[in-house]
């Protein structure tokens, strides 16, 4: 009775941590769509809750974080089990990152707020449509540890690259063709990027989904369809967001 009680334990800690991933992951599902919301709206009190609500996210990793750091330290785990509890601390890594995308684009829509309306909402709203998608996706393939679907996610990244360079293109025209332009524009050329930065920490977890499923890392080099020049308009403080 003992030992069955200890292995009900253990099982209920891991199945602790894949529910904490799940959380983390339905924070940022909400966090990205209402900042998408605030950006089209113009409406900077939703956009000011997405940053409040970054706060949820930062909790949970942290609980996430400490329940696996004593699991590994008093259970050992090994193999399988082992697996699911580094994977656990990797995703959430990753969501804690979307979710710090998803803060960094409803500041800068607080910051458009204060200008004229400008072009290519409509392509961030698509653009951001499809790593939605593949957000979910991901989420589902972790919860039923589903390497297919988790595969797919990798694929589409590419996807996802494509539109970004379509997108800074058009924005990149608007400023050309009007002076006027170049501030608001800018601001919208750094949140797609934040779109795009977002499908490559999806990427990420589906490719630690597939470790999960499978006990093998990606041999095939990820695939990228951003061509742009993006990096040479940026300043150093920009840089240093994208880094954050």
């Amino acid at each position: 009775m003992t030992h069955d009680h200890i292995v009900s334990s253990f099982d209920g800690e891991l199945e602790h941590v894949r529910q904490n991933v799940m959380r983390m992951g339905g924070e940022v599902e909400s966090q990205l769509a209402k900042s998408i919301q605030a950006l089209a709206r113009r409406d900077s009190d939703l956009a000011r809750k997405v940053v409040e609500q970054d706060a949820n996210v930062d909790a949970l990793e942290t609980e996430l974080e400490e329940s696996t750091v004593k699991l590994l330290a008093l259970r050992h785990p090994m193999a399988d089990d082992l697996r699911v509890v580094v994977a656990g601390l990797k995703i959430s890594s990753d969501l804690e990152r979307i979710g710090d995308l998803a803060k960094n684009i409803a500041k800068r829509s607080i910051a458009l707020n204060q200008m004229p309306p400008s072009g290519g909402v409509g392509g961030i709203q698509r653009m951001a449509r499809m790593v939605q998608g593949n957000i979910k996706d991901m989420l589902d393939a972790y919860a039923n540890l589903d390497v297919e679907m988790a595969t797919a996610v990798w694929e589409r990244d590419t996807e996802v690259d494509e539109m970004y360079t379509a997108l800074f293109r058009e924005l990149l025209t608007y400023m050309m063709e009007d002076p006027r332009n170049i501030s608001p524009c800018t601001h919208m050329v750094f949140i797609a990027k934040n779109i795009e930065r977002m499908g490559d920490h999806a990427t990420n977890i589906a490719e630690t989904v597939i470790y999960l499923g499978t006990g093998k890392r990606m041999e095939a080099e990820r695939p990228k369809g951003d061509t742009s020049s993006f990096q040479t308009m940026m300043t150093p403080d920009d840089q240093e967001e994208m880094k954050s």
